[in-house]
């Protein structure tokens, strides 16, 4: 296995280092326009903003990707942590950074789960069916987000639908899938609904090959509402409503051997969340004031079982105006963010933070942009925390972007740590604090003249002090949470995209990450040293297609080493007319049998028909 995953990252790297030959030698030119991220509160372009990037409804249907997860682990430096296909627990560790050191947003709502131990999001039921794009950002982004924002941020925003979208799809494991959305859009007004719902007889979570043979189903419902409306040239109001239900069938560690096997057990979970904003220009600025909510309720069924329920509410205001002729670009604000959760032990707890926060970007050449934020953070039970950022690019010549930024970052301790939940001691718990980041890194990116070929390389460290971890004392027997951990990651980041005629083309993604605790100098559990992919899609007039290769090398895990593997998807579409749309994916190609957490099981290789509609 160790061999394939070297012989894959070559072959990914001599693809990439081949593509300006074999690019140029195609005839045709395209005019590419330049992509722009807003998760940076001032809208930016991506090859000028250092660790961002978008991943746009064209990638996300050419790909063939259902959940979210299917998609976030070809962003390098990003590692997706799943306990079991369809409806295993799913999390992200963006440079290394544990779960709940990304900030998730769905429409600029913050949904990470306050009750969850780390107070991460789990991406296992969250659909792409109503998603237009997806913006990451890695790296320290607490001077624009606050709290959880030490690995990075990923925002989804959901799409505006005129008209009526229907998709249907059937497959492997009793595998059904549909969506109806319906709706109308002009400048003034938008409304629209959707609804989407998956369900499968599953595999089993615990690993087949380790002797589990029964499937472990999952199902998922999402809805979602959305509008916008004008009311006068300088004011908008616009909001939405998004609602997911989940059940999945998982596998425990039952009594004598307390290994993972098959098992009853199961969990529930029913997530919404939304928001209602206004937008509104008045004494030279562009004003947003918007009040956002989510709440979330998780049950587990088991020999042990468990329910946990939080809520979050935020109220904000953003300003945003431009000075020097444009050059000057910026934004400022004022937050408040309040939690409450509940957890199965019967403890409750309610934090909240209060926040202001600006940002610019200068621009005092066309070559040179500028970028710097600073943002305090005063929470009502930990204090206050300033967390700051600064970056610039700088268009060299010939295509050549450099680009760099270094950044801070906090985390306040979540629910479950603050209450201790699940802590056994004779003596006082200790008091925690804040974990605190900081993060540094350097990018050059190159873009072809005709926009056919682009791509970038970044070299960052991020260091975390204070981390909290529950600690197990086998002397005393007493267990608790406690600030002692001092992690560093170094890593490398290398993308590109090249169009290479005949409708072809060609994205890259490789990730270098040596994650470590500081302290003993081990590597930090399920964080892959090596992973890759790379995507080889196809348009023609009516065909479609795309496919996917996905590398990783063997990572730590609990009570043991996870191999590494390469496995390829294929999805494809033919286009019957303007309304109609044939489409067919198969999975795991090559049939390989492998892991993404060790014992946990992944489906071997399978196939999936449907149909898209659109009037």
């Amino acid at each position: 296995m160790k061999r394939s995953i070297l012989l894959s990252t070559v072959a990914l790297s001599a693809a990439f280092l081949a593509l300006p030959a074999f690019a140029q030698s195609q005839p045709e030119a395209t005019d590419v326009p330049e992509v722009v991220v807003t998760a940076t509160r001032i809208p930016a372009i991506v090859a000028r903003t250092p660790g961002a990037r978008v991943i746009d409804a064209l990638t996300i249907h050419q790909r063939g990707a259902v959940f979210a997860a299917d998609i976030l682990a070809d962003v390098p430096g990003l590692s997706v942590v799943r306990a079991g296909a369809f409806g295993g627990v799913a999390q992200v560790r963006m440079r290394g950074a544990t779960p709940g050191k990304t900030l998730v947003l769905v429409d600029g709502v913050p949904v990470n789960d306050p009750a969850e131990v780390n107070g991460a999001f789990d991406f296992s039921g969250f659909a792409l069916s109503d998603v237009e794009r997806i913006e990451v950002l890695s790296g320290p982004q607490s001077s624009l987000w606050g709290s959880d924002a030490i690995g990075g941020v990923i925002a989804f925003t959901t799409r505006e639908i005129d008209g009526v979208a229907a998709e249907a799809e059937a497959g492997s494991y009793d595998t059904l899938r549909g969506r109806l959305a319906l709706g109308v859009a002009d400048q003034r007004r938008a409304l629209s609904v959707q609804v989407a719902r998956f369900d499968t007889d599953g595999i089993s979570a615990a690993d087949e090959a380790d002797g589990n043979p029964e499937a472990d189903g999952f199902e998922n419902t999402t809805i979602t509402l959305k509008g916008r409306y004008a009311v006068t040239p300088a004011a908008t109001l616009d909001g939405s409503l998004r609602w997911s239900d989940s059940r999945a069938d998982t596998d425990g560690f039952p009594a004598p051997t307390f290994a993972l096997a098959d098992t009853l057990d199961r969990q529930t979970s029913e997530q919404t969340s939304g928001f209602a904003r206004l937008r509104l220009d008045a004494f030279g600025l562009a004003h947003q004031f918007s009040v956002s909510a989510m709440e979330i309720e998780r049950e587990t069924i088991s020999a042990f079982p468990s329910v946990f329920e939080a809520d979050r509410l935020a109220l904000r205001w953003q300003a945003d105006g431009t000075a020097l002729d444009q050059r000057l670009a910026y934004a400022f604000g004022a937050e408040r963010e309040d939690t409450s959760g509940s957890l199965s032990s019967g403890l409750t707890e309610e934090m909240g933070t209060s926040s202001i926060f600006g940002v610019a970007r200068f621009e005092p050449s066309d070559r040179l942009t500028l970028t710097a934020g600073l943002r305090h953070d005063e929470t009502d039970d930990y204090g206050g925390e300033t967390t700051g950022r600064v970056s610039a690019a700088l268009d060299v010549a010939g295509g050549l972007i450099l680009s760099g930024a270094w950044g801070t970052g906090f985390k306040a301790p979540s629910i479950s740590q603050a209450v201790c939940d699940f802590c056994f001691s004779s003596q006082p718990f200790p008091r925690l604090r804040p974990e605190t980041a900081e993060g540094v890194e350097v990018a050059l990116g190159w873009a072809s003249s005709d926009g056919r070929i682009e791509g970038r390389a970044t070299l960052y460290r991020l260091t975390v002090d204070d981390q909290i971890i529950y600690v197990f004392d086998t002397t005393t027997f007493d267990s608790f949470y406690d600030n002692i951990d001092r992690t560093r990651t170094d890593g490398l980041e290398v993308e590109g995209r090249a169009v290479l005629g005949a409708g072809f083309d060609l994205t890259l993604a490789y990730a270098w990450t040596d994650a470590r605790d500081e302290a003993d100098g081990s590597r930090l559990l399920r964080v892959p040293e090596h992973s890759g992919s790379a995507t080889l899609g196809w348009t023609g007039e009516r065909f479609s297609g795309a496919l996917t290769v996905r590398a990783e090398g063997d990572q730590d895990d609990s009570g043991g080493v996870r191999e590494g593997f390469v496995t390829a998807n294929l999805n494809g579409s033919w286009q019957v007319n303007n309304q109609v749309a044939i489409t067919a994916r198969i999975e795991n190609l090559a049939d390989e049998h492998y892991q993404q957490v060790l014992g946990y099981g992944e489906p071997g290789r399978s196939a999936y028909v449907g149909v898209r509609l659109r009037y």
